[in-house]
């Protein structure tokens, strides 16, 4: 039962490092039917501290999944102005190891079996990349809607680091426009 625990421990470790948690939150005193068209803002993607490639690769998600939604780039007059930046986040992950040193053991049920000695905690750090985003109404110039998503982003292969960045903005706007309960 104790080696089932374990293994559950370290599969669910190693799944939670490859998964994207995603939140959201919005004005409630908005009516997000009215907003059909978007812009970005140019001197917002201009400060945020990601090398060009990947705010290209940003941008394309979003417009992809706007677009999708039914909502349309305008450059003149938008209804709404898309923002977005990034954080890092430096991670450490635990899990258990096993330096496989023991003792034969004699089992009433199995026969002889191997004894693992002891267990001890190995560890790993990695970065966990934020990405957030933001909904301003253009005329109010208000935050009506934020997104986040959080999650490791593949830097040593760039179809997987295009991929996960694609799922992330997908995660994150698929809560947007926020339904009304």
């Amino acid at each position: 039962m104790k080696k089932i625990t374990i293994l559950f421990l370290f599969i669910s470790i190693l799944l939670s490092c490859d998964s994207i948690r995603v939140s959201s939150d919005f004005n409630q005193n908005i009516d997000f039917s009215n907003l059909k068209t978007y812009a970005f803002s140019k001197q917002g993607v201009d400060k945020v501290k990601i090398n060009d490639i990947d705010k290209k690769r940003i941008l394309k998600a979003i417009d992809v999944e706007l677009y999708n939604k039914g909502f349309r780039k305008s450059s003149i007059n938008p209804d709404f102005i898309i923002n977005f930046f990034t954080k890092t986040n430096q991670k450490v992950n635990y899990y258990p190891s096993n330096n496989y040193y023991g003792s034969m053991v004699q089992s009433p049920y199995a026969g002889v079996d191997h004894y693992a000695g002891s267990w001890y905690l190995n560890s790993y750090n990695h970065n966990e990349g934020v990405l957030f985003i933001d909904v301003v109404e253009s005329k109010k110039n208000e935050l009506v809607w934020k997104g986040i998503g959080k999650g490791y982003i593949y830097t040593d292969n760039e179809d997987k680091k295009s991929e996960k960045i694609s799922e992330m903005v997908g995660k994150i706007l698929l809560q947007f426009p926020p339904s009304r309960n």
